[in-house]
């Protein structure tokens, strides 16, 4: 036998190998990236994030998204960066009520496995005088210390894929990766219509929202108030779900998906299957070539739900 030769085909892969594989599944594209740290911001109580992209005419070069949410302690920030490290839940119980858009600790760890970041961050509440300054650099710490900046969190990601070519070489125009998050941003904005949001790209603002208890004004914002004049109010409350937002009557249509956009316990996601149900729920009123505009937020009891299945 040959285990007993010693002469295994089967090992185990180490660390950094594991870690760009994982990077690989949660960390498409820089899109990927905008998700992940906006997510954490939110789940962090932020209420303004801005995202701020820089690019070479081939490529994102830098993705930077500040926020007020609560910060982290100087130990929390490097532990941040190890897989599977989390404050969102702690055991398994917690799976069946999950209410945050991450848990699963593996967004930090992945984006600097492919990456070169900086972090700034200090906690609220502390009356500590500065905050901490983390440097990785694939996923590896090469600074870490005291540092003056706001109460928040501050992050920098260079360089996206450096060290993974191939993961690299297969990225689209500037202008198909800015369509993504921009569409990734608009999602999120929408989905939480509460905390302000701007996009700016090179120095140019593409997305700006501010805090409103309205979800109109946040659409008219992001989508010009033609559009949120023309929407239609929904709102249901069943045993199992209910909905709440907008859609527009059948003279108001786009020739694609695009502006079906809907959320799940706050989380945008993408799921065909209620775009589906949506579309069907027009029935003659629009002709296969025609597709509405909606803004719609489920609410549904996150034992019923399964995040892994959306994006």
């Amino acid at each position: 036998m040959k285990a007993e030769t010693g002469d295994r085909t089967i090992h185990i892969l180490d660390p950094a190998t594991v870690n760009k594989i994982a990077a690989g599944e949660v960390i498409e594209r820089p899109a990927s990236v905008v998700k992940e740290l906006v997510e954490n911001a939110i789940d962090a109580g932020a209420r303004t994030i801005r995202i701020d992209l820089s690019s070479s005419k081939e490529a994102i070069t830098a993705i930077r998204v500040t926020d007020n949410g609560k910060g982290m302690s100087p130990d929390d920030a490097v532990l941040a960066f190890t897989p599977h490290a989390t404050s969102k839940i702690t055991g398994i119980e917690d799976l069946d009520a999950i209410r945050t858009l991450g848990f699963r600790g593996e967004a930090l760890a992945s984006i600097a496995a492919v990456s070169r970041v900086t972090l700034l961050t200090k906690p609220h509440g502390t009356g500590a005088v500065s905050g901490t300054r983390v440097v990785l650099e694939a996923g590896e710490v090469k600074e870490q210390g005291e540092t003056g900046t706001p109460e928040g969190t501050n992050i920098l990601v260079q360089d996206l894929f450096f060290n993974t070519p191939a993961r690299k070489k297969f990225q689209k125009t500037i202008g198909t990766e800015l369509a993504h998050i921009t569409n990734t941003i608009e999602g999120l904005a929408l989905a939480h219509p509460e905390i302000s949001v701007s996009l700016n790209h090179n120095g140019r603002a593409v997305i700006t929202t501010e805090q409103s208890s309205r979800l109109l004004d946040t659409i008219a914002r992001l989508f010009g108030s033609t559009i949120a004049r023309d929407l239609v109010p929904v709102e249901f409350s069943g045993p199992l779900v209910s909905v709440t937002g907008y859609i527009s009557r059948p003279a108001v249509f786009r020739k694609n998906q695009s502006r079906i956009l809907i959320s799940i316990n706050g989380r945008y996601v993408a799921s065909p299957p209620v775009n589906n149900a949506i579309i069907e729920g027009y029935g003659t009123l629009l002709s296969k070539e025609r597709f509405p505009v909606v803004f719609l937020f489920l609410t549904i009891d996150p034992a019923l739900v399964d995040i892994h299945v959306h994006k």
